[in-house]
């Protein structure tokens, strides 16, 4: 259901999709505010690929448990591994939101977005991390 134009859902609409602009076409981002010192900006870069970094670890996870552990049951093996591979797809998007975030927060004289993907990625690996403790375990073959 949308709204009438020019109504909430339109102004929703618009953010995201300004937002998902930003993502491609970065430079938009140097229009806003002030040049921050350069370190910060640095620093959120390096942040940003330490995010691409466990993305990448995470979709590799994902890989070696379905390619590596065929004597697992086949939902458990498929369930640990989209699990991973999620998180990873997740982690590689939130990596790009959270650099324009912090970028545009910086450029604005903003304080920096708080988020709580850390956590839920955190407890995501946790409860795969579980997951297979228990197989180790308790040895679940097909």
């Amino acid at each position: 259901m949308s709204g009438p134009r020019g109504g909430p859902k339109d102004g929703l609409r618009d953010g995201l999709w300004d937002g998902l602009r930003l993502w491609v076409a970065p430079r938009r981002v140097q229009e806003e505010g002030e040049t921050p010192d350069y370190r910060f900006s640095l620093a959120n870069e390096r942040t940003f690929l330490a995010w691409v970094r466990t993305a990448l670890a995470l979709v590799g996870a994902g890989f070696a448990v379905d390619q590596f552990l065929p004597d697992l049951r086949w939902g458990v093996r498929v369930g640990l591994a989209l699990a991973l591979l999620g998180a990873g797809a997740l982690c590689a998007l939130r990596a790009v939101n959270h650099w324009v975030r912090c970028e545009r927060a910086m450029r604005r004289g903003e304080d920096l977005p708080v988020t709580r993907f850390p956590t839920v990625l955190s407890l995501l690996v946790g409860v795969v991390a579980v997951a297979m403790v228990v197989v180790v375990v308790f040895g679940w073959a097909g």
